[in-house]
């Protein structure tokens, strides 16, 4: 971690206060000098590190991709010889992981990307893409394994998941309810909905 005071640091705390603000009041209700005055720095200061509030929003949506995918990485490096049930397991729960439990920028990812200006939108997709490729081929490799049945629009149920799993951002409180259980609950919810029925 940079020295508190090193323009790495700087940076690093304008990221943290700016995704919190974006997941609180919105892109548009987050301002320039809001973060500026949360960052204890004048509004000025902070085009030392971001050249426009556009810049900074994609610094943080960049960040929380990053957190998705390192998650998912460690889930799959974890559970890879395990069955497919436990294989979507693993990853439901890195994913909530990455939304809960590893800072604002994931979270500030998934709330606030759709009202993004668009140049910040066309910036972040092929980033998003990346992620999404991930858990694609995660459930090909399943679905090839006879784990999924070969039938199942694939795309389709990713989208699905992924739906449930971010839109717990909105609802859910990890300090009033256990994320296992939560992980669980989605896990049950796409699987059974997808595994071969067993052999009569």
């Amino acid at each position: 971690m940079a020295p508190a005071d090193t323009p790495l640091a700087g940076k690093q705390r304008i990221m943290d206060v700016a995704a919190g603000l974006f997941i609180e009041r919105g892109v548009d209700g987050a301002s320039l000098r809001q973060i500026a005055d949360l960052v204890g720095m004048k509004a000025g200061s902070l085009y030392y590190h971001f050249g426009s509030k556009n810049e900074l929003l994609s610094a943080v949506f960049e960040r929380g991709i990053e957190v998705m995918m390192t998650a998912f990485s460690e889930a799959n490096a974890a559970s890879s010889t395990l069955p497919g049930r436990d294989r979507v397991a693993a990853h439901v729960r890195a994913h909530l992981a990455a939304l809960f439990e590893n800072g604002p920028y994931t979270a500030a990812h998934v709330t606030a990307f759709r009202t993004a200006p668009a140049e910040v939108r066309h910036t972040i997709v092929p980033v998003r893409d990346g992620y999404e490729a991930m858990w694609a081929d995660l459930l090909r490799e399943l679905s090839h394994s006879g784990a999924i049945a070969e039938s199942t629009p694939l795309g389709l149920h990713r989208l699905l998941l992924f739906g449930s799993m971010n839109a717990s951002v909105e609802w859910f409180d990890p300090g009033r309810g256990n994320l296992d259980d939560l992980a669980i609950a989605i896990t049950n919810q796409f699987w059974d909905g997808l595994a071969q029925e067993a052999p009569a």
